[in-house]
């Protein structure tokens, strides 16, 4: 019998030229890529499944995403130590595996995450997004007031059915629980070096950039970037502070929220329980969801954001 090993993949992505985490037929993907450039470091035919934590969307980028694959121990004692590197040799530059190690007993890239979380960047700057930012923030050419944004945002935080921020999928629970939903704004380019008079002249000063930061325990399709698109018509002026709590309120997918583009959105931390309580947590989010389960940590493992 092969002696096998499970490993942890740490890999952060430009999902620009990507249709996305999941692997599919004639189209260029995260995973496909990854596992192609594994099955080529390994020497394995088939390429080895990896088991992501968050399935990112076409155009979603990732710092943070987590996956693990299960290897031949005899294929990954030839390379333990140096993955990495040899990885980075195989890979394209849209694309990286910044650690990879022996994972605990009982982890499940997956099942055992506590919580996901996202950024999504945009700017509100007249003008326009810096170019060199263009792939990674969204322009909203319309003032934001992030006061407005945050009163809203904090109503939806707790655990709800966010059926009518989600694309409904069959047999999948639109119910999670939303950690954090908070909005700022960051200071300008340059501003701290231009401070210290080293900035070189004509300095960078990008105006209006916005940061969201969205954590729950999972997302379903979509939720992320719908949540942030009914945040963006708060912020102007366009609805009320309280729309999106009504919306919430409805359980129903609703036109007026606009999904948000993708390429303003990245996957930047999974979190995980200490390793004594990985098992546990796995078990517990392989349980579908519902209302008043009791001590509601039963999640189900549809974990796809974007």
């Amino acid at each position: 019998m092969t002696a096998l090993v499970r490993l942890r993949l740490d890999i952060g992505y430009d999902g620009s030229g990507f249709a996305g985490w999941a692997r599919q037929p004639n189209q260029r993907t995260v995973q496909g890529v990854i596992e192609d450039a594994l099955a080529r470091l390994l020497r394995l035919d088939p390429p080895p499944a990896l088991t992501v934590a968050g399935r990112t969307d076409a155009g979603v980028h990732a710092r943070g995403q987590v996956a693990h694959v299960v290897v031949p121990v005899a294929s990954y004692s030839t390379v333990n130590g140096t993955m990495p590197r040899r990885l980075a040799g195989l890979l394209p530059p849209d694309v990286r595996v910044w650690r990879v190690s022996v994972a605990p007993e009982g982890f499940d890239a997956r099942f055992s995450a506590l919580s996901r979380r996202y950024v999504y960047r945009v700017c509100d700057d007249p003008v326009g997004v810096d170019p060199l930012r263009r792939h990674d923030v969204l322009w909203h050419p319309r003032p934001l007031d992030l006061d407005r944004i945050n009163t809203a945002a904090a109503m939806l935080l707790g655990e709800h059915d966010f059926a009518a921020y989600c694309r409904k999928r069959e047999g999948a629970t639109t119910i999670r629980e939303l950690q954090r939903f908070e909005w700022h704004r960051e200071e300008p380019y340059g501003v701290r070096d231009a401070a210290r008079g080293d900035v070189p002249r004509p300095a960078v000063q990008q105006r209006g950039m916005v940061v969201a930061t969205v954590e729950a325990d999972a997302f379903c399709h979509s939720m992320v970037r719908a949540l942030v698109g009914a945040m963006l018509v708060v912020g102007d002026g366009r609805r009320a502070v309280e729309w999106p709590r009504e919306v919430l309120s409805r359980r129903v997918r609703d036109s007026a929220v606009n999904v948000a583009p993708a390429h303003g959105l990245s996957l930047e931390e999974i979190r995980y329980p200490e390793p004594e309580n990985l098992a546990q947590r796995a078990q517990e989010t392989r349980r579908v969801r519902t209302l008043n389960s009791g001590s509601g940590s039963g999640l189900s493992g549809d974990s796809v954001a974007g």
